[in-house]
This record gives C-alpha cells, sequence and structure tokens, in this order.
C-alpha cells in the first residue's frame, strides 16, 4: 500500500503525514471537506470545517434547505455522515440506520434496524444516545446500545459482520461511536453505573475478529501497560501500579468507562482517549487512587499497549468522568513548536499536554465557578505534582457517607460533558460548549450486584450562584495560555458539539434547540433559528454539487435533558439532574429530526 499524506489545515493544526498502514479510505474522507467519514471529522478530533462559502459576513442570510425525521425520540447526539452523493444518518435507541441520496431529495437508499432487546434501556446510564456513525473501507461502522458492533456495506446496508463487545445482563452498554485506524476498528464500553471493568477493544476491520482488549484497571496484562515502559508524568508507573491503589478485589468493578472519544496521531502511531469514573461514586467504599479511571491513555493501536498515562482526577469523590475528547494539534508552547493534546474535563480543568512523552504542560480552570480544587499542582518537585490539591470543605470523601455536601462546582456532569469542543488553526483558539452547574452531593453504601445500579449517591443540581443565572456558556479558549479569550452565557447547558470553520464562524446548538452561529474572535451571534427540538447533537457541514450545507440533529435528551426523554417528574432523578433542568420543559419538546442549512441561491 503506497503512502498517503493528510492534506494539511492551516498553521496549528497535528497537519502529520501518515505512515503506509494509515486507512487510505479514511484519509481520503478526511482530506475532501465536502465529505465527513468519522465524527470528529478528523483523526486530530479538531472538528474544523476548510469549507468557508458560508463566513462571518453572509451566515445571517442562512435558510433551511430540508429536513429529515428520524421517526425515534429520547436525545439525538452525534451527527450525519457525507460520503460521496450519500449522507448517512443514525438515531438513539434503537439505532437505525438511514442511507439518504442527496441527488434525489435525500431519498431513502436503504434503512438498517436492528432487532436489539428492549430491557438493554434501564441499563443505559442518562437516556438512550448513539454518538453515531464511522465510515472506512467501503463501510459503514455502527456500535449498538447492546454492544454489538456491526459493518455495514456502505452501498447496500447489508451486514458484513457484527460481534458482540459486551453483556447488558452485568451492566455493559454501549452510547459511544467508533475509530477505525489502519485494518482495525477501536470501541469502547460504558457501564460505569453497573460496576463494570471497562475496557477498550480492537476489532480486524475486515471480518470482525477480536484483536485486542486493554482494561482501565487490574493487573498489568489485562490493561496492556508495560511497568517498565509505560510512563506517568514521566517516570515508568511500576508493576501493579493500578492494583495497589485498590483494596482487594474492588478493581473487578471498578468502572473507568470509555464512552467518549477516539483521537489518532499517525506520525506518532498513538491514539487517545480518556476513562470514566470509578465505581462506586461513594468514594469511602474504595480507597485509594483507583487507577486507572479518570486517565487520558496513549497506546499503540496495533498492540494496544499503553505508551503514557495522566490520571487527572484520583480517587474521584465526584463522578468526574474524564472520557471527553483530547484535541491535536502543533502550536508553540514556551517558544517551542510541540505536539499537543488539549482535553477539557469534566472536572472543570482545560489540560494541555506533550502528546507524545505525557508531559503536563498547562492545568488552568476553563469556568471561574470551579471550586472543588483550588489548583493543579505544577510544581515538578513537589509530591503533589500533576495532581490536583481538593478543597476540604467540597471533598465528599472527608465529609463522609451520608452527610450532604453542598455547593460543589461543578456538578457530577462536569463543565463539561462529552458534546465536542473545536480548534480553529485560523485563530488558534478551542471553542467550548460548557455547563455553568453546581450541586449538593450525598454518598451512601451501597451493595454491588451485577446488572444492578452500583452508583452510592444521591445529587441535586442547579445553576452556578453569584453569576449570569443561567447553567451554561459557550467559550473561546487560549489551550496554550490556559485562558478564557470571551464567553457567551446561555440559559440552560451548551450540550451540543461545536463547528468551527474557515468562514470564520463557529456553531453551536442550545438545549431550547436553538442553532447558533457566532464570530469565532469575538463570539458575536451571528444568527440562530430554533428547530423543532432540543438539540444535543454535533454541527456538521458538507458540500454537495459545490454548495455548502451546514446540518444539525434536534431531539431533546441526554443527561442534561433526561427528564424530558424519560417522563420523569422526581428531582433527584436522573442523578439529579430532573430538577436541575426542570424548566427545559417550557421551551422544548422531544422530536427527532435533522435539519439542514444553506445560503439562498
Amino acid at each position: 500500500m503506497k503512502a498517503v499524506h493528510l492534506l494539511a489545515l492551516g498553521a496549528g493544526v497535528a497537519a502529520i503525514a501518515a505512515p503506509a498502514l494509515a486507512n487510505e479510505s479514511v484519509l481520503k474522507g478526511i482530506a475532501n471537506p465536502a465529505e465527513q467519514v468519522l465524527q470528529t471529522v478528523d483523526y486530530a478530533n479538531t472538528r474544523y470545517s476548510k469549507l468557508d462559502q458560508i463566513n462571518a459576513s453572509n451566515v445571517k442570510n442562512l435558510q433551511v434547505a430540508w429536513t429529515f425525521s428520524t421517526g425515534v425520540l429520547r436525545g439525538h447526539e452525534g451527527s450525519p455522515l457525507v460520503v460521496g452523493n450519500v449522507m448517512y444518518v443514525h438515531t438513539p435507541f434503537p439505532n437505525i440506520v438511514y442511507a439518504l441520496d442527496l441527488d434525489h431529495e435525500a431519498k431513502i437508499i436503504w434503512k438498517y434496524e436492528p432487532k436489539q432487546d428492549p430491557s438493554v434501556i434501564p441499563v443505559m446510564c442518562c437516556d438512550t444516545v448513539n454518538r453515531g456513525l464511522a465510515y472506512a473501507d467501503g463501510a459503514i461502522l455502527l456500535h449498538q446500545a447492546d454492544t454489538t458492533l456491526v459493518s455495514l456495506d456502505a452501498k447496500t446496508g447489508k451486514v458484513n459482520w457484527s460481534v458482540v463487545n459486551g453483556d447488558p445482563k452485568k451492566g455493559e452498554t454501549n452510547t459511544a461511536t467508533v475509530i477505525p485506524i489502519k485494518d482495525k476498528v477501536i470501541v469502547g464500553i460504558s457501564g460505569g453505573e453497573f460496576g463494570v471493568q471497562c475496557h477498550v477493544t480492537a476489532y480486524d476491520l475486515k471480518t470482525g475478529k477480536k484483536v485486542w482488549r486493554g482494561y482501565s484497571e487490574g493487573p498489568d496484562d489485562q490493561m496492556l501497560i508495560d511497568p517498565e515502559k509505560t510512563t506517568y508524568l514521566g517516570k515508568p508507573v511500576g508493576k501493579d501500579s493500578s492494583l495497589k491503589t485498590w483494596e482487594g478485589d474492588q478493581w473487578k468493578t471498578g468502572g473507568g468507562c470509555t464512552w467518549g472519544w477516539f483521537s489518532y496521531d499517525p506520525k506518532l502511531d498513538l491514539m487517545y482517549y480518556g476513562s470514566g469514573n470509578p465505581s462506586t461514586w461513594n468514594p469511602k467504599q474504595r480507597p485509594g487512587d483507583n487507577r486507572w479511571s479518570m486517565t487520558i491513555w496513549a497506546r499503540n493501536p496495533d498492540t494496544g499497549v499503553a505508551k503514557w498515562v495522566y490520571q487527572m482526577t484520583p480517587h474521584d469523590e465526584w463522578d468526574y468522568d474524564g472520557i471527553n475528547e483530547m484535541i491535536l494539534t502543533d502550536q508553540k508552547i514556551d517558544g517551542k513548536e510541540q505536539p499537543l493534546l488539549t482535553h477539557f474535563d469534566r472536572n472543570g480543568f482545560g489540560y494541555t499536554l506533550n502528546r507524545a512523552d505525557g508531559s503536563l504542560l498547562v492545568a488552568e480552570k476553563f469556568d471561574p465557578a470551579v471550586n472543588w480544587a483550588t489548583k493543579v499542582d505544577m510544581d515538578k518537585g513537589s509530591k503533589t505534582y500533576g495532581r490536583p490539591l481538593v478543597v476540604s470543605k467540597y471533598s465528599t470523601e472527608q465529609n463522609g457517607e451520608d452527610t450532604n455536601s453542598k455547593g460543589i462546582c461543578p456538578a457530577a456532569l462536569g463543565t463539561k460533558d462529552q458534546q465536542p469542543a473545536a480548534y480553529s488553526p485560523k485563530t488558534q483558539l478551542f471553542y467550548v460548549p460548557t455547563n455553568h452547574v453546581c450541586m449538593d452531593y450525598e454518598p451512601f453504601r451501597v451493595t454491588y450486584t451485577p446488572g444492578q445500579p452500583y452508583v452510592g449517591a444521591t445529587l441535586s443540581m442547579y445553576p452556578a450562584p453569584n453569576s449570569h443565572g443561567g447553567m451554561g456558556n459557550f467559550i473561546a479558549w487560549d489551550g496554550v495560555n490556559g485562558k478564557i479569550k470571551w464567553s457567551d452565557p446561555e440559559q440552560f447547558s451548551v450540550w451540543s458539539g461545536a463547528l468551527a470553520t474557515a468562514g470564520d464562524v463557529v456553531f453551536y446548538g442550545t438545549l431550547e434547540g436553538y442553532l447558533k452561529a457566532v464570530d469565532d474572535k469575538t463570539g458575536k451571534e451571528l444568527f440562530k433559528f430554533k428547530t423543532p427540538s432540543g438539540i444535543i447533537g454535533n454541527v456538521m457541514t458538507y458540500q454537495h454539487k459545490g454548495k455548502q450545507y451546514v446540518g444539525v440533529l434536534s431531539g431533546v435528551g441526554g443527561w442534561a435533558g433526561i427528564g424530558l426523554a424519560a417522563g420523569l417528574t422526581d428531582p433527584n432523578a436522573g442523578l439529579g439532574a430532573v430538577g436541575g433542568y426542570a424548566a427545559l420543559s417550557q421551551y422544548t419538546n422531544l422530536g427527532g429530526q435533522l435539519t439542514v442549512f444553506a445560503l439562498p441561491n
């Protein structure tokens, strides 16, 4: 196979020559801005489009070009894909896939509707969402709610192969997308609220055969960690690095799930992702740092072996899942061009690391309301180097079981949940959807039973006090200096993924249902349109017959919208979100629709 080269996105983006084994179909799709073959837009997870027909001066003229009903209610996350003249649209459970003919008024070419056992629905944490499809080698890849991974023929919808990745009876489910790398497809798993020992798995792209699996905690051989070569802040992790931080066999029900996003650097040949919260939510029941939950991982995609790890929230006491996306850029820090990884964690800190060696460069709060820790210790000579310095008042561990710790910021859904940020190489800024929400958190003792919830905490959520009164902000972030450049307040959390474009416009959606366009330098609102339901999907753009379009799925749900999605009214239901977002029902209703916009002819 001949060498293929990624087209440069411009100064600042990780535009890297791919080695001979990279997946040519994926690289070709990434290099063509008319298409979108991955949910992340590119391997670097920038969510940046080089299309500029729609720009800051004309975006105000956008009109609805066409719409499509998915026929499914509840939360619609992720975005459609476009390959050639076909658009691929996915839905929440039951995970229907539609192929739409863009040449013929979005006529349905084929429809795939898996037959899944509805008993998986109550096992799914925080709604029945799915974060979308991926395309590689003529196949559409879908990881279903019941953990069945399916390869579909992109032309016909016929099943090429399917394989089961987990067991819902144990609490293993899926809400995430997948990433095709070379001749493999990489998938994660959900189930941290059910005491699952979580993992990342590689399957053969052509056959579905399992190639490797790496767990988030446990023995070194299960985690695919090399005690001498895998590093943590520059030093070898050492033997039994995970086992030593759990009591007894607690690692077997340790969580650390992997339902977020994956990135890949073809030059370094490393893939990146985050692991989630440890189980249970009651920290008293699991003494120790609980490694390697809450961790950024760099793995070799061929073998799965970890090159480096960085744990952001040791012994998590607040459910600050570490699964959010890793955005790869090449920028100058300390006067030197470095391969960077930027991550906006649920815990409220924006991290910048050197992605080659895992060294920590920046860790700053990306919402001023964050109070559970004063800072991350950046003193390399300190015993607590790289760790957050926890404020005793907000420590649910120190305050103890059956004690309600009040006023913790952010809430468990984090300063940002999984909804991905975007990066523009033109401005060298990150555009971040955020939650401006705090909580009260009361841990209690819970017993592990396979397949039953293993949470152990009661929560209530509310807007950050002494602020603008809303529950969200959309911000621009300088990842090199760790500073907010501008911030647009929102009434509700911004639960939609952002899209930055070469037209100097950034798009995002709101829980009330607005698609918004803002100026990438100032944050000034340039356009908004209210779609039929709240937006928790990710904005996408494509080009067809020379014309640029912008599309977004609307369909309220997800953790923030679980009250509406599942018809819940108890304020403490939905792990505390129902009460916090009760007012949302006055602004939007359930739906499932794709809305596509374009400039008038």
